[in-house]
């Protein structure tokens, strides 16, 4: 049992990791805690189921996955919509407040009602019963140990590890990804030097919307869709984030599997009703024992 239980832990984790780097991403360069990214999340799996439902589903299904290769498709088109939405967000919400020379509780209280809005034009689009991208049976894969593990799952935990070799790629050898790494660093530095902090923030958001869509689509795809996931997220990506720490990319690949791993675990010791209690209690002790992170500097 707790070998499924780690399984299962390692595979929630992963879609936290990813979402957890598009809020480490907004903290250390935006400068602000964005609580309306986890709805990015919600706008990009539902953007997906969009492009699905305009197809008529995913095709057959590939092998022993639950969907077809149009997902594949969808999932594209989930990526662009997010970060459209993303960067109109900043454009509309954010830019003209950082114009103004908004502080940080502002741009918060700003992130709060943006989630609002995204959430319900959701809720108002889609209304309230769940979604699915394929409601194919797929069996489970026996891994040693007992351990059942659903083909799709493990699709999902190779796509992270892509998706995160393809972000380190991106901010180490690209000058986009310098320049988004020299902004976060110093922003009057980096301007001293001709780097457009402006153009980063942009990337910024193009960045961690399409990491977001991605999460969002994923979950999606072995769990649900549902118009409020991104809110039931929103307190497992933050507390990944702080657990590994402001800034630290790896830090919050790490803080989003320990999140997983606690979450899933905790069912051992704790009723499964509590076990949405977990990130909260880990933020806490992050807190008093350690503010910094595993990693923050």
């Amino acid at each position: 049992m707790i070998a499924q239980l780690v399984i299962d832990g390692l595979l929630t984790g992963a879609v936290i990791a990813l979402g957890a780097i598009g809020i480490t991403l907004g903290l250390a360069i935006l400068r602000f805690a964005n609580f309306g990214y986890a709805e990015l999340m919600t706008v990009g799996g539902y953007a997906a189921l969009t492009a699905v439902l305009a197809y008529g589903g995913t095709g057959a299904p590939l092998g022993p996955f639950s969907f077809g290769g149009f997902l594949a498709v969808a999932l594209a088109v989930g990526l662009v919509v997010t970060a459209l939405v993303a960067v109109a967000s900043d454009v509309v919400v954010f830019r003209p407040l950082r114009r103004r020379g908004a502080g940080p509780l502002v741009l918060i209280f700003a992130s709060f009602g943006l989630a609002l809005v995204l959430r319900h034009v959701v809720l108002l689009i889609f209304g309230t019963q769940p979604e699915y991208y394929s409601r194919e049976i797929q069996m489970a894969v026996l891994l040693p140990g007992d351990v059942r593990v659903m083909p799709d799952q493990l699709l999902v935990l190779a796509i992270t590890v892509l998706a995160l070799v393809a972000l380190w790629w991106l901010l180490n050898h690209t000058r986009m990804g310098l320049a988004m790494r020299a902004v976060a660093e110093n922003t009057p530095l980096a301007r001293a030097c001709a780097i457009d902090p402006e153009m980063a923030i942009r990337w910024t958001w193009i960045v961690s919307g399409a990491l977001g869509a991605l999460a969002g689509t994923l979950f999606g795809l072995t769990v649900q869709l549902r118009p409020e996931m991104g809110a039931n997220l929103l307190l497992p990506l933050f507390t990944a984030a702080v657990l590994g720490g402001v800034g630290s990319i790896p830090g919050a690949v790490i803080g989003g599997l320990l999140v997983g791993l606690a979450e899933n675990l905790s069912v051992l010791v704790l009723p499964t009703s509590y076990k949405a209690t977990v990130p909260f209690l880990i933020m806490l002790a992050c807190f008093l024992l350690r503010p910094k992170g595993l990693f923050g500097k």
